[in-house]
This record gives structure tokens, C-alpha cells and sequence, in this order.
């Protein structure tokens, strides 16, 4: 059985509950990921997608004062007001096959990996489609090979 532990991101960027959107922003664009765990007391406790983001900024316009309160935002909301709380998780040993129907069930990009509470990793839509690209290597297989992972 292939497993959650083969294809997840060990230790991905997270979050904390009273981080600001610019916090939010600077480690996706750091980290080159789209989905960020909120974690708090070494808990998931929320997670965060690029498209969370988007729309609590507001989406681009021409307007200078617009544009304002948009960089305003950056700097006012925090992760708690615009996270989805208590997210879907999954455990390492969990089947990556049946994670991924979830996936596709709940239309999710990525869901937190947890053990005994804590964040492990996280497995994303991007992990199953280099798992698949690789001819069916674990993501660890295809680090070794020269390859990156991301959330």
C-alpha cells in the first residue's frame, strides 16, 4: 500500500493563528507553496490556501484607493479570521489512495499530516501529481533523483 509518509512534504511552512496576512504571504512566496497548516500549540488547528488569501485582500483593481486597503489588509487580518478551522488531516501510515479520494471528494488542494497531534508534513495535489510523473517513485525517491518538494 502506498502511503501518505511516501509522497507527503516533511516540516512544511506553517503559521500561527496571530500571523498577518504579509506573515501569511512572505512564507508562501518563500516557500513556493499554496497551502499553509495554522498551527498552534504544536496543533493544527487551520489551514490556509493561497485562495483564502486572495479574497480576503480583495481581488486587483485599478483604483489607488482600493489598492490602499488592500495593502492595508496585508497588515490587519490575521490567519484565525480567514483560515478553515479544524481541517481534514491525515496520518502518515494513512493510504495516499484514499487521501486522494478525499481530495478529490472535498475538492481540497492539500491536507495537513499529523501524528500524535503534531505537524509531520502535509501532502498536496502538486506531491501526487510528481509522484505520478516519476513513474511512481515516493517523493523521497524523487528528491534523491534531483527533484524539489513543495506544498
Amino acid at each position: 500500500m502506498l502511503t501518505v509518509e511516501a509522497l507527503m512534504t516533511v516540516a512544511p511552512e506553517a503559521v500561527g493563528p496571530e500571523d498577518t496576512l504579509h506573515t501569511v504571504l512572505a512564507k508562501m512566496n518563500g516557500g513556493g507553496c499554496r497551502h499553509l497548516p495554522v498551527v498552534e500549540n504544536e496543533r493544527v488547528i487551520g489551514i490556509i490556501t493561497e485562495r483564502d488569501v486572495r479574497l480576503a485582500v480583495g481581488a486587483p483593481t485599478l483604483s489607488g484607493e482600493i489598492e490602499e486597503s488592500r495593502r492595508a489588509a496585508l497588515d490587519e487580518v490575521i490567519a484565525a479570521e480567514i483560515m478553515t478551522s479544524d481541517p481534514l488531516t491525515a496520518r502518515p501510515g494513512d493510504s495516499a489512495r484514499a487521501v486522494a479520494d478525499l481530495l478529490c471528494l472535498h475538492k481540497y488542494g492539500a491536507v495537513p499530516v499529523v501524528e500524535d497531534g503534531e505537524l509531520v508534513g502535509i501532502l498536496t495535489v502538486v506531491d501526487y501529481l510528481r509522484w505520478f510523473a516519476s513513474g511512481g517513485e515516493s517523493a523521497a525517491e524523487a528528491v534523491a533523483a534531483g527533484g524539489a518538494p513543495s506544498a
